[in-house]
Order: structure tokens, then C-alpha cells, then sequence
């Protein structure tokens, strides 16, 4: 049997999703919008997914999920999960985000922004002290990051090393599927995405 799972694709870029978006967000959100879609645009460039799509994509991916899956409307929610990985992934600083979109947006992209690895620590505890930190975010934080999970794991097959789609499955389920709890919606998502991709367990 086929396990209906629901995705959430950008493949037309953000004027398409703009538009689904109107009606929905105020116009004066939506132009705040286009400023951070703009800004994580220049700032990931040319950066890529594994399986090859441009990164900017995976930024709309979680955007679209708070507003067509939750409902969100909360604009600093939305540009924060535009801004999720500038910089992690990129050159920016969280000082450059707080001067350009505010406390609250920084605060947001902090809490989900990887801290740089201590002097002897490993990839692995680096991760792990990160994913145990989450337990104690605030709510809006956890909409991001469950958003920003949700866009890599919907098509977790496509993942061109199929260890790291095993690898990621398990984390998935051990320290983001229970942050998940919290919002019947993204709970309920999850449970059907454990089922749908179960053969990786």
C-alpha cells in the first residue's frame, strides 16, 4: 500500500509562491519577505542541495510549509525560516541578520544555527549537543526547525548516499520526531513520514 504523504515543493521560485501567499499575508509582510528571500538569495548563491537542487529552494520549501501546512502568519517566524542556514552555511553573521531584520528574526536564526565545533569535540557530539539543545526552544523556534526538517526529509530517497538517508531517517526519529509533539499538525505529518519511510529504518 501507498502511504500518502503530503510534500511541499518551491521548483518555481518565490514570485510563484509570492503569489500563492497574497490574500493570505499582508502585502506590507510580504515585502518584508521579499527582502529576506532576496538576502538568503545572495547569500547562498550558487550553493546546492546533495540531491542538486538550488539551495534557495529548500529555504522557500520550509516557508511554504508554516504557511500552507500550520497557517503561520507571524512574518518574523516566516523570514527567519528564510534565513534559517545564512549563517551556518554562509559568510553572514548573526550580527549582520540582527541590524538587518531585527532581534527577534537573530534570536530565531540563532537557536537554529549550529554552533561552530569546540576544540576537540566531534562531528557527531557537535550534532548531538545541538539536537538535545532544541529541547528547550521556544515554540517559534521549533516551527522553524521542524519546518526546515520537514523540506529535507519529504524526499529523503533522492538523497544520493543511501547511509546518509539510513543515518538521517534514525536521527530524524530520535531527536526531531519528539520536538514534534507539540503541534498536532507537524505530529501527525511526521508519524505518516516514520510510516512512509520506514524501509530506512
Amino acid at each position: 500500500m501507498t502511504i500518502a504523504l503530503r510534500t511541499f515543493e518551491a521548483k518555481d521560485g518565490w514570485p510563484a509562491l509570492r503569489r500563492q501567499f497574497a490574500g493570505r499575508l499582508p502585502e506590507a509582510d510580504l515585502a518584508l519577505l521579499d527582502e529576506a528571500v532576496a538576502f538568503a538569495a545572495d547569500r547562498h548563491g550558487a550553493q546546492r542541495r546533495p540531491a542538486g537542487e538550488p539551495y534557495l529552494e529548500h529555504l522557500l520549501e520550509a516557508v511554504r510549509v508554516l504557511v500552507d501546512g500550520l497557517g503561520v502568519t507571524d512574518v518574523d517566524v516566516l523570514r527567519a525560516a528564510a534565513l534559517h542556514d545564512v549563517v551556518e552555511d554562509t559568510d553572514c553573521t548573526l550580527g549582520e541578520v540582527r541590524e538587518r531584520f531585527g532581534p527577534r528574526v537573530a534570536e530565531l536564526v540563532d537557536w537554529v544555527t549550529k554552533a561552530p565545533r569546540a576544540e576537540g569535540e566531534s562531528r557527531e557530539e557537535a550534532r548531538s549537543a545541538y539536537l538535545t539543545r532544541l529541547q528547550g526552544a521556544p515554540q517559534d523556534v521549533l516551527l522553524v526547525k521542524l519546518a526546515d526538517r520537514l523540506s529535507n526529509v519529504q524526499r529523503l530517497d533522492t538523497h544520493p548516499r543511501p547511509e546518509k538517508r539510513r543515518s538521517y531517517y534514525q536521527e530524524t526519529l530520535r531527536s526531531v520526531v519528539p520536538l514534534a509533539q507539540a503541534h498536532p499538525w507537524f505530529d501527525e505529518w511526521y508519524a505518516t513520514w516514520t510510516e512512509a519511510f520506514a524501509h530506512l529504518g
